[in-house]
């Protein structure tokens, strides 16, 4: 084990969380899957996302549990009930806690072991990590701003 794959598990754990505690405080479930504006993608539509993404990239690929990603349903999916969502957040931030708790700093250095996108191939498994908690917090973001859009702020302790 590394202090490295520890570091990088907590930080992974504590943006679920925050992903999880979005996704938790909308008052009203059904407004999870509306879009507002030019907004593509409903906060659950994004929690679906979040999940497969990562049960896929460090899960699956990293951790060998044998997860497969269906991405065309993680933006397909709607009308998934909250406690799916959080569910499926939870399985991810144990299953992410498990697998990076573990990883030895010569995996972290080393080239990324699955397949990635063309931008971000040859890059070592450490940096598209960071990769993937910056997505997750970019995401997470869009999901706390959503809520204060469709959710009045006035009744939030967000504000």
């Amino acid at each position: 084990m590394s202090e490295e794959g520890r570091e990088l598990a907590t930080i992974l754990g504590r943006e679920l969380g925050h992903a999880a505690e979005e996704i938790g405080a909308y008052r009203d479930e059904k407004n999870l899957w509306v879009t507002v504006g030019a907004q593509r993608n409903a906060p659950g539509t994004l929690a679906l996302h979040l999940a497969g993404n990562l049960l896929h990239y460090v899960g699956a690929v990293l951790g060998g549990t044998g997860y497969v990603r269906d991405r065309p349903a993680e933006f397909g999916e709607r009308d998934v009930p909250r406690a799916e969502l959080l569910r499926r957040l939870t399985e991810c931030r144990q299953t992410a806690e498990r697998t990076l708790g573990g990883v030895e700093a010569d995996v972290l250095a080393a080239p990324y072991p699955g397949e990635l996108p063309p931008a971000l191939a040859g890059m070592t498994t450490r940096a598209f990590l960071v990769h993937l908690i910056w997505h997750l917090g970019w995401h997470t973001g869009q999901i706390y701003y959503h809520r204060l859009a469709i959710e009045s702020p006035e009744s939030s302790t967000d504000v």
